[in-house]
């Protein structure tokens, strides 16, 4: 699989402005094996130019493919076509993470446990529901701190969301506040949680400015505030959040988003998004390729699309 492409000859035919063609050819490469993220909305996230960084830097003749899909209906077009097209996989992300489970052929135990997909894998014309959201939180946020004995308090939990905090609490969260604007989806996650962690969980109204409970130190944004070209603010009581306390936002453009740039100035320390999208989609890329690959060319490619 980490080969260089193959090359199949095309004969010229001359022509008048041609050179003659005898014992000439020219090479065509391969059709390419296709990859993508189904979502809404894509345009600001980096992980095609990522991932068609890595596929070239393991000459690898794949591409990756960012589609912006309007609604579930066209997502269930979608999927549908994915095995036709000839697609190896694709990524999730919002607003589809959930409604995406009935229309695949599996699912993980990950997805079972979370009630979200993130990814789906092609295999043998079936497709493949997986979750690895949490884990690259975990991967990302575990470079900074230990995870275990933290007390969390996530805004929002959407499907990314309730992935992230599932994998909080198995990697050893000592207790998880869920702060929505939706009691039904809080409350839901909530019991999500310390059914598959046995980690108590709890949810608390987004009321106005939200207030951190006392004893808070692990804070993150699991919502799309602070996200290009809006960059609306997370509406945080900073009061409320005591000084190291680590603070973590899943927005990946930015790479710093106002909410980052106000803790860091508060002395604490921070994780950002990109960090978590370089660590899933390495998980992701190895487990379409089957090839292991090098964080440092993840980085790379990541920091080039971006511009840094």
């Amino acid at each position: 699989m980490n080969k260089k492409q193959e090359r199949i000859p095309l004969a010229i035919h001359p022509g008048d402005d041609q050179p003659e063609a005898s014992g000439q050819s020219i090479m065509i490469p391969p059709q390419k094996q296709m990859t993508g993220m189904l979502g809404h909305p894509v345009a600001e996230n980096p992980i095609d130019l990522m991932f068609d960084a890595v596929y070239a830097h393991y000459d690898l003749p794949w591409q990756f493919w960012k589609s912006d899909i309007a609604s579930e209906a066209d997502l269930a077009h979608a999927v549908r076509a994915l095995v036709p097209l000839g697609y190896r996989g694709v990524g999730i992300t919002v607003p589809y993470k959930v409604a995406v489970i009935p229309m695949l052929d599996a699912i993980d135990d990950d997805v079972k446990a979370i009630g979200a997909a993130n990814y789906v894998t092609v295999e043998q014309g079936r497709l493949i529901g997986h979750n690895n959201d949490g884990k690259g939180v975990v991967k990302a946020i575990e470079k900074v701190a230990p995870l275990r004995g933290q007390r969390v308090v996530m805004l929002g939990a959407g499907g990314a969301g309730r992935a992230m905090a599932a994998e909080l609490a198995w990697a050893g969260a000592e207790q998880l506040t869920l702060i929505t604007r939706r009691q039904e989806q809080g409350e839901e996650v909530a019991a999500m949680v310390t059914r598959v962690s046995g980690v108590p969980a709890t949810w608390q109204p987004w009321q106005g400015k939200v207030v951190l409970p006392e004893g808070t130190t692990l804070l993150m944004n699991a919502t799309h505030l602070g996200c290009a070209p809006e960059l609306e603010p997370v509406p945080l009581d900073w009061n409320s959040l005591a000084p190291g306390t680590v603070v973590v936002d899943v927005i990946t453009n930015p790479r710093i988003t106002p909410f980052l740039a106000t803790a860091h100035e508060r002395g604490c320390p921070i994780v950002d998004g990109v960090e978590m999208l370089v660590q899933l989609a390495i998980q992701i890329f190895e487990q379409w390729t089957g090839i292991t690959p090098d964080e440092a060319v993840f980085q790379r490619a990541v920091a080039e699309a971006l511009g840094e």
